[in-house]
């Protein structure tokens, strides 16, 4: 008998949909022309590349010259930041970004920081969300850069992405935000938002993983990030990658058709969960906004347990899901997310992220909650913490 399955992890991957199977398949073996070369042969793997650029472009409202395809998210993120500083070294070396930003970016920052370049980091309140008064105060003259995610990867709150770019566009400012787990998901208009540059990622969608995008607005002078060929408009040199571009924009076509039903549905399930985990299980609660997150992310806490050892008890389930905590890689430390909304090692510890996605079903987070709050208690029984804190009530 098959184990059971219920992925609940759709922020770190999804599956592929079978159509973006189907598009790709053809470029991997008799299309496998190189879009570069001169001779016809190549000819329509070069549209298909155009037609990809074209279909983002409509997605973002932006023109196709302003799409760059990527080998990821990461490899976006870290383009736009350490471009960005040496092109604009003459204006200025202060960037803005915040507590709670991905890896990518953070890291990417510490190492500018090595470089020379000064960086400010914005401080959250305890749902996430930046304060826009903050990051206007921390505007220098030598700023030269703001980085926002568009909303966060662990706890799901959406930033306030239209009027940071107001801000930005104000002070004459460059604008970037990693939109990975956004795009495709809720809305994006880059001019309406004023954004300049934008990341994003394709196995977040349920497309194929080695393939992301840079978005750059004409005008913004940012060079190569990668050197040794004339590809992407001598931008990104790389021999493309067409059976993943074609993955991506099939991916982002079919989650742009369906996106205000899709988040619905999954808002809707979200919402349930919550619900239900809340009010059935005690001393826990909810990392984030309560409204203003994404449509299939929710971010539990729980008093008085480990997230790594509700993770494996989950696991046996036949139940995936991931933990704020990065225990899971190594470290013993918290998520750097949720000690910036303010919660102390100790509950930081207790979290439980679960990202619904396409697949998911109602009974699918009725069997959750019941394995929930049974591994919740039987955690709680092995705590010592939970043993003190029950035998204080008793006094």
């Amino acid at each position: 008998m098959d184990k059971k399955l219920i992925y609940l992890d759709n922020a770190a991957t999804t599956r592929m949909r079978q159509e973006v199977v189907d598009a790709m398949l053809p470029y991997m073996t008799e299309l496998y022309g190189n879009a570069s070369a001169v001779y016809s042969f190549s000819d329509t793997a070069k549209k298909a590349l155009n037609d990809s650029r074209a279909v983002m472009a409509d997605i973002l409202g932006c023109e196709k010259r302003e799409i760059y395809f990527t080998g990821c998210g990461s490899e976006s993120d870290n383009w736009a930041l350490k471009a960005t500083a040496e092109a604009y070294a003459a204006k200025g070396n202060h960037i803005i970004t915040t507590k709670i930003e991905h890896h990518a970016i953070l890291h990417t920052c510490e190492w500018l920081e090595k470089h020379g370049v000064e960086v400010t980091y914005l401080n959250v309140d305890k749902d996430g969300l930046i304060d826009l008064k903050e990051l206007e105060e921390a505007i220098r003259p030598t700023t030269i850069l703001i980085s926002v995610m568009f909303a966060n990867n662990e706890i799901g709150t959406i930033e306030p992405i239209r009027e940071i770019g107001e801000i930005a566009k104000k002070h004459g400012v460059l604008f970037h935000t990693d939109a990975v787990q956004a795009f495709g998901k809720v809305p994006i208009s880059v001019d309406d938002m004023h954004i300049d540059m934008l990341s994003a990622s394709a196995h977040k969608l349920h497309g194929p993983k080695g393939v992301g995008l840079l978005y750059i607005r004409q005008g913004v002078k940012i060079r190569s990030f990668i050197h040794g060929g004339a590809q992407e408009r001598k931008r990104r040199a790389g021999t493309e990658n067409i059976p993943g571009i074609v993955g991506f924009a099939k991916a982002a076509e079919l989650a742009a058709a369906t996106m205000q039903e899709s988040a619905e549905r999954e808002t809707k399930l979200r919402d349930y969960l919550m619900e239900r985990v809340l009010t059935e299980i005690p001393h826990c609660w909810v990392n984030g906004h309560r409204t203003l997150r994404l449509p299939g992310n929710v971010s539990f806490g729980f008093q008085f347990i480990e997230g790594e050892s509700l993770l494996i008890k989950l696991d046996k389930a036949g139940i995936c899901g991931s933990s704020g905590s990065a225990c899971t890689s190594g470290s013993l430390d918290p998520s750097h997310v949720l000690l910036a909304i303010g919660l102390p090692h100790e509950l930081a510890h207790g979290s439980l992220r679960l990202t619904l996605g396409d697949d998911t079903q109602k009974e699918d987070l009725d069997y959750v909650v019941e394995n929930l709050k049974e591994i919740v208690a039987k955690l709680r029984e092995m705590s010592p913490l939970y043993e003190d804190y029950l035998r204080k009530l008793k006094k």
